[in-house]
């Protein structure tokens, strides 16, 4: 009876565990939205600058600008290569983020930019979605959950003794 309740816990658990993951990729896939909308409105003056005088060509201009001799030239350049920088990472970040639904979970999961991550987990709040991805990945990860940890423990089980179940009395004597 124990383990029918052990192994219901475990379900459980995995199943509200899992249906975290598809809410998880779609804040980490608004907040990496936003961030990219706010790094082309930072880049868009440059960009106007850029097509006037260089043919829309950033690098000409950022190079234009650490060619000069003004300090101020030379201190916006490195705030518009930063921003250069940030822009291609976020760009980066959304390209993978458009990729099926898997490739979209892996990348979010194990892949995507450790800040961008950290600030998604900090602002994230649980939630239960009922989309079928969610439902999907609840009962997965349940299953999978309850299978690998009562596997783990029968098997430390039939380890400690010794292959057997125990000794079993022969009643019929």
């Amino acid at each position: 009876m124990f383990r029918s309740y052990l192994r219901l816990l475990l379900f459980t658990f995995g199943l509200l565990a899992g249906i975290q993951v598809p809410g998880l990729v779609k804040d980490y896939s608004q907040r990496v939205e936003a961030h990219l909308f706010e790094s082309r409105e930072a880049l868009d003056g440059f960009r106007q600058t850029a097509e006037r005088f260089f043919n829309g060509d950033l690098q000409a201009l950022l190079r234009h600008y650490r060619s000069s001799d003004d300090p101020v030239f030379n201190s916006d350049a490195n705030s518009i290569e930063s921003l250069m920088i940030r822009n291609e990472l976020l760009e980066n970040e959304w390209q993978a983020l458009q990729a099926p639904w898997a490739q979209r979970t892996w990348h979010v999961l194990m892949q995507a930019d450790p800040q961008l991550r950290e600030e998604t987990l900090n602002g994230y709040s649980y939630q239960i979605l009922l989309a079928p991805e969610a439902v999907a990945w609840g009962l997965g990860a349940g299953f999978v959950l309850a299978f690998v940890v009562e596997s783990l423990l029968l098997g430390i089980g039939w380890v400690i003794l010794g292959g057997r179940r125990g000794a079993v009395k022969e009643s019929w004597r």
